[in-house]
């Protein structure tokens, strides 16, 4: 059979490129102390000799490519590129202070800490292009379907066929599906071993689960007597709790379902991120605040609040805070109690006649209510500013499922109030993934990803994501 090898390539060729990227930035460091521009500032008190330095640096290039290795820098699985940043910088920061650690013991206090500190900072940009290029070389091979994995799927659901379809068009997993069979039986044998016989197979998906566990393990069998790779589904319980811990307290391993990673000291630093970020986008965002509410308040008059309940972590109510868009004839709310039933009624007719979105939430094209000023504070996402104050309040998080009103929520089958494990946002995987635009279980489907694979690095990268998202206009009304 083929041996696809262009993983273990790419794996391999990290090495390398990793210790000329370190190579690199000592060498880079070295020449920004002695530049021109730098002495000018900093004088030179020791000359440091490059042959020694470069010596030194090669020893200590070893020593760090040892860190990466056991920053896990080095596995054959591909990762996303905001998660391999973040080992690269706790890795480069490990290397830095074994340089220091060690200039510390041998007394080498007349060392430059300029070039230390600038040796990190080339390290991990150095290292980060490098491994940006060869990422992108490698999507580009991957688009062209060169180093694919061939595969068969066994199984006719909606899940076999949608997982069909995904690695068909996403051709950068590396992955060609070339025959789906309805079943394990004698028939999907016969083709699987055709493929194999012509080299064009390297591995079988099953897709099945609810196929008898007699035939399941006839096909794990089966893909180990032909040196097949052998892939499946998770099944109910394994797809739906992604986190689990075992306790062994009477002696019985016991499995507890967690919902979300974001438990103890994860919660923690959620929350001190949450707090100081929305300060620090108040107090930013406040000259804007308040140009915005004084063109309200020119437009249609006080308020220029707008208050609106929705649901929370744990199912709980409360009240959202945004900049009022609409008219005020035609808004909803509990500063706005006369004609509340007329204003309901209008609503539900345009929901009916414009909603572009299916399921219990609904999303209004075109909404005739909106004033010119709400208009454009909706296409920019300035009128979500006042939510950074719930977040201080603590009922959203900078980053969280889309919260939504309860009437919207009533209508929720059981699988969507997973997105209750945690607060909601202001920001989320499903409004940098397509905002306004999402289908709900797509939107559910996101939110529910984020909440079982939370982490910092991942909310940083959410944040830092949304601001192209809101420039791109994508789903903006």
């Amino acid at each position: 059979m083929r041996i696809r090898r262009m993983d273990l390539t790419f794996t391999a060729l990290l090495l390398p490129l990793d210790a000329i990227a370190l190579l690199a930035a000592a060498t880079s460091a070295y020449a920004l102390r002695f530049s021109r521009f730098v002495t000018e500032v900093r004088p030179i008190l020791q000359n440091v000799n490059y042959a020694e330095y470069i010596s030194a640096a090669s020893f200590f290039v070893l020593v760090w490519l040892i860190l990466f290795a056991l920053a896990g820098l080095y596995t054959s699985q591909p990762r996303k590129a905001w998660n391999e940043l973040g080992r690269i910088i706790l890795a480069c920061g490990a290397g830095t202070m074994v340089v220091i650690a060690t200039v510390f013991f041998r007394r080498e206090i007349t060392t430059s800490r300029f070039i230390v500190l600038a040796v990190l900072v080339f390290s991990i940009l150095y290292v980060l292009i490098g491994r940006l290029l060869l990422r992108t070389v490698r999507h580009l091979l991957l688009r062209r379907r060169i180093g694919h994995k061939y595969f068969v799927v066994i199984g006719s659901s909606t899940a076999a066929n949608d997982l069909s379809k995904s690695y068909q068009s996403h051709p950068v997993f590396g992955v060609t599906i070339v025959k789906q069979f309805k079943t394990w039986n004698a028939e999907a044998q016969k083709g699987v071993l055709t493929l194999r016989d012509k080299d064009e197979l390297d591995g079988i998906i099953l897709a099945d689960t609810d196929l008898e566990k007699c035939a399941a393990l006839d096909l794990i069998a089966f893909a180990d007597e032909h040196h097949l790779t052998f892939r499946y589904l998770a099944d109910l319980f394994a797809a739906k709790f992604t986190n689990i811990t075992v306790t062994t307290d009477t002696g019985i391993p016991v499995i507890e379902a967690k919902r979300t990673p974001l438990d103890g000291w994860g919660r923690i630093a959620k929350r001190f991120f949450d707090f100081n970020f929305a300060l620090f986008f108040l107090i930013l965002f406040s000259p804007l605040l308040l140009v915005s509410c004084a063109l309200l308040l020119i437009e249609d008059g006080l308020p220029v609040f707008f208050q609106n309940e929705r649901v929370g972590e744990q199912g709980r109510k409360y009240k959202l805070y945004k900049l009022r868009t609409m008219w005020r004839k035609f808004s909803i709310g509990p500063q706005f109690k006369d004609n509340g039933k007329e204003r309901l009624e209008l609503e539900k007719q345009l929901i009916k006649q414009k909603s572009i979105k299916g399921g219990p939430v609904y999303k209004i094209a075109d909404d005739p209510r909106v004033t010119p000023v709400g208009k454009f504070l909706r296409r920019w996402s300035i009128d979500e500013l006042p939510q950074f104050w719930n977040v201080l309040k603590g009922d959203m998080s900078i980053v969280g499922p889309r919260p939504h009103q309860p009437r919207e929520v009533a209508g929720y089958a059981p699988h969507h109030r997973r997105v209750f494990a945690i607060r909601p946002g202001i920001t989320g995987m499903a409004q940098i993934s397509g905002r306004s635009d999402l289908e709900f279980e797509d939107e559910v489907r996101l939110d529910t990803w984020y909440i079982e694979n939370w982490s910092l690095w991942l909310d940083l990268y959410i944040v830092l994501k949304t601001p192209f998202a809101i420039l791109y206009r994508k789903g903006a009304y």
